[in-house]
């Protein structure tokens, strides 16, 4: 899938942040690794349904678990709740190598949007 994140949201020189419409193409391309990086409890009340995995950047053991799961030859969608959370992930994953994709309305924005919900008894 080809678009320019240019222009969007906001250019760091780490990561990408973009809107619901961008992360929406984004995840819908099957190159993309998508990660929700709230709480457990969070993730289990609602996520994205492409979320292929579920990493706490609040916890002390983000950044060596991320580096162990997440492959470096990917590009890396991520989101929170809000898109404060997901701003620091990024920027540790970015700092660490990987190409970074960040939600910068998180996971409200996407739901305020219309977009599909998969919750943890709902798959």
């Amino acid at each position: 899938m080809s678009f320019s994140f240019f222009g969007l949201f906001g250019q760091t020189n780490k990561f990408t942040t973009v809107d619901v419409v961008e992360f929406a193409k984004a995840v819908a391309d099957t190159s993309y690794v998508v990660l929700d990086v709230r709480t457990p409890a969070e993730y289990a009340e609602g996520h994205i349904p492409s979320t292929h995995f579920n990493i706490d950047v609040l916890e002390d053991s983000y950044t060596e678990i991320a580096l162990k799961t997440l492959p470096k030859e990917k590009p890396v969608a991520l989101y929170c709740r809000s898109g404060n959370r997901s701003k620091n992930a990024a920027r540790i994953l970015a700092e660490n190598g990987y190409q970074v994709l960040e939600l910068g309305t998180g996971f409200r924005g996407w739901a305020a949007a219309g977009k599909d919900v998969e919750t943890a008894t709902k798959k």
